[in-house]
Formats: C-alpha cells, sequence, structure tokens
C-alpha cells in the first residue's frame, strides 16, 4: 500500500543560500497577505468570495519573480485550506495575516521532473537555487519525493521535511491487544502491567530556562532604557537564540520518545485500546496545565494513529466519561468515583487489592475488545 511519509533532515546552508530563503519565507508570506487582504475586502464590498492568485501580484511587486513560483502557489494552497478549515469548524478560527515576527518561517516547493533531489547522500538542490545546499541525512528517504518544505526555526537552525510517496508493508499479526492508561506522573501504564516513566523534559530544563530568561529580560530593559530597537540590539537577540536552542532541545526530546514508544506498541500489538481524552478541558485546570502540556498525549495518540493506518493496526478509543478507575478488573463492581490521590485500593465485593493506573488500564483494554466485538 503505498502512503505519503515525511523525512526531515537538518540543512547546513551558506550566506548565500540563507539570503534566497530570507527572500523565499518574505515573499510567500507576502503573497499570502496580498491573496488574504483581496479577499477580505471583496468580500465586505460585494459580498463576493474572490480567489486571486500570486500571478496577479509579480507585476507590481517585481522582487516575487525571483523565488520559486511553486512556493507562492502553494501559499495559495494554503489560504483556500485555512479558508476550508474555518467554514468547516469556526473554533479554528478565521485566516490570520503572516508575519515576520513568527518564530518558524517555512515555504513549501514541489518536486517537478527532479528538480528536489538528493546528491551523493550529502546534498540537496531544490528549485530555483543553483547551488547544492548540505545536508545531514541520517538515514534514507524511500520512494518518490513528492514536496520539500524548507523551515527556519527561531535558534536560527535550518530544516527540510521531505514528503515522499512510497509503499508501506503492513506488519505482520502477533494475536495482541494492549490497553494505555495515559497519566502524569507515569506518562502510559500498559494493561500488561508495565509503567512508561514521564521523562518531565520541560521541568528538567526549567531551572536553566528560567535563569536565561532573565537574562532576555535584562538586555530587554536596558535596551527600552537607551530607546534602542530590539532587532538592533546582538546581545539580545543572540539570548533570544540561546534560549529558542533550549526549547528545541525539549521538543526533540519529547518527540523522539513518543516515535520510539509509538512504534514499539504498534509493532508489538494488533489492537490498542486508549481513552478518547478530552484534553482541551483538561488544560482549563490550572493546577495540571502545565504537566499535561508537557506529556504530550494528544500528540502521541496522533502517532499511534497514523502508524496504525500505516502498519495494519487497530486504535480502539474509549469514551472520555468511561468510569476506567471506578470499577474492579477482576469481578466489575462498580466502586465509585475516587480522588486523585488514591493511588490503590481494594475491591469490597472480591477482595482484590488494585494498583488504580493499572486497573485503569485493564478496564480500558475490557471496554475497547467489548466494542469491537459488537462492531
Amino acid at each position: 500500500m503505498e502512503r505519503l511519509k515525511a523525512y526531515k533532515f537538518r540543512l547546513y546552508p551558506n550566506e548565500e543560500q540563507e539570503i534566497f530563503f530570507a527572500k523565499s519565507f518574505g515573499c510567500v508570506r507576502k503573497v499570502y497577505n496580498l491573496m488574504l487582504n483581496d479577499r477580505i475586502k471583496a468580500y465586505e464590498e460585494s459580498k463576493k468570495v474572490s480567489f486571486p492568485t500570486p500571478a496577479k501580484y509579480k507585476s507590481e511587486f517585481l522582487f516575487l519573480k525571483e523565488v520559486d513560483s511553486l512556493a507562492l502557489a502553494n501559499a495559495q494552497l494554503n489560504l483556500d485550506k485555512a479558508y476550508k478549515n474555518f467554514f468547516r469548524d469556526k473554533s479554528v478560527g478565521f485566516p490570520r495575516f503572516k508575519s515576520k515576527k513568527n518564530p518558524v518561517q517555512s515555504y513549501t516547493t514541489n518536486n517537478q521532473n527532479g528538480t528536489i533531489a538528493l546528491m551523493d547522500n550529502k546534498f540537496i538542490k531544490v528549485p530555483k537555487l543553483k547551488s547544492l545546499i548540505r545536508i545531514k541525512l541520517h538515514r534514507q528517504p524511500k520512494g518518490i519525493i513528492k514536496s520539500a518544505t524548507i523551515l527556519r526555526h527561531s535558534s536560527g537552525k535550518y530544516y527540510i521535511s521531505l514528503l515522499c510517496k512510497e509503499g508501506i508493508i503492513e506488519l505482520p499479526k502477533v494475536n495482541s491487544a494492549i490497553g494505555i492508561d495515559l497519566g502524569i506522573t507515569d506518562f502510559a501504564i500498559l494493561s500488561n502491567g508495565k509503567k512508561i516513566d514521564n521523562n518531565k523534559f520541560t521541568s528538567k530544563m526549567e531551572k536553566k530556562l528560567k535563569r536565561e530568561q532573565r537574562k532576555l529580560s535584562r538586555r530587554a530593559l536596558l535596551a527600552k532604557q537607551k530607546g534602542i530597537n530590539l532587532f538592533e540590539v546582538k546581545n539580545y537577540q543572540k539570548q533570544k537564540r540561546k534560549i529558542a536552542r533550549l526549547h528545541e532541545k525539549v521538543v526533540n526530546q519529547r518527540t523522539d520518545f513518543l516515535n520510539k514508544l509509538s512504534t514499539e506498541i504498534i509493532k508489538n500489538h494488533d489492537i490498542i485500546c486508549i481513552e478518547d481524552l478530552n484534553t482541551k478541558g483538561m488544560l482549563r485546570n490550572h493546577k495540571l496545565a502545565k504537566s499535561i502540556s508537557d506529556v504530550s498525549w494528544s500528540s502521541f495518540v496522533t502517532k499511534l494513529q497514523y502508524k496504525a493506518d500505516w502498519y495494519g493496526r487497530e486504535i480502539i478509543k474509549i469514551d472520555k466519561w468511561f468510569p476506567s478507575s471506578q470499577i474492579c478488573s477482576d469481578c466489575g463492581h462498580k466502586d465509585g468515583k475516587k480522588s486523585l490521590k488514591i493511588r490503590e485500593w481494594a475491591c469490597p465485593i472480591c477482595h482484590t487489592h488494585h494498583d488504580r493506573d493499572i486497573n485503569a488500564s485493564i478496564n480500558i483494554l475490557t471496554e475497547g475488545l467489548r466494542i469491537k466485538s459488537l462492531s
């Protein structure tokens, strides 16, 4: 079965290539904002929807001809997608203008007749750029490259994400099912009794982040007292990049952890039962919001879902109101709601002693298999 799979690599552009990327980011942003502005004005004036294209602006803004036309075309597609998302779900919000102050700048281009290609496993060529860009190819992409997204992070690092169309073979059946209860103290508790530690990546970096952010605040205050624009203060910008690198390290650690864990679960189980968590609602609890954001449950479930689709596994989501912590997994007695302080309890009917989280994961597995039997 053919699927689209993305590969992300670090780029090491030279000064000339960095200038080209900066122009591309700026032009894509400019075109997006112009099209959005024209669509808003057209609707306000005539109550009709207009569909401007990048070609409309090239005669007025000649610098748009210096960058890849496919990157500008993708900006139009992104705007159309933003409108569709808004009309489908109003909670997404109306499309917003793009800012050059955004910490991540990017543009997407398409591969046409080999315009995007890897060279000697050390370099990559992209459209409109004559010189080859040095790339850290830590693994070999498979299949056909369909498109590439070039990103510049606030840390100053450059990355490229290659979207490839490749054949993915389903994993052999292992006749195993697992229930997963997601938590904060332990990231995941499996129905087989295994507990996955919550590494608390942000908490471990918090002390260092606070120290570096205090330095940034002091430099901002000094610049303000002298009446200097922050964009012109080299020490401030240097410190800002240093903090961005710390944040990026936390993100990379967490992503690596989630990828390895989700892959291991998918390889070893045919059926994965998991709670359909209301993460947005839980984030309203200010006491737990920071911890919940750090564990990234939503990202983990997303990774499980797409890997299950790729490799022929099945994800069964249990209703978020299912009382997994209240039911005895041995006899089925419902013992009532318990405060989070209670980590262990004994069933008053069968007297089985339960670890709260392991018991919940077993109940999630039982409920998931029940739902599957009804389908």
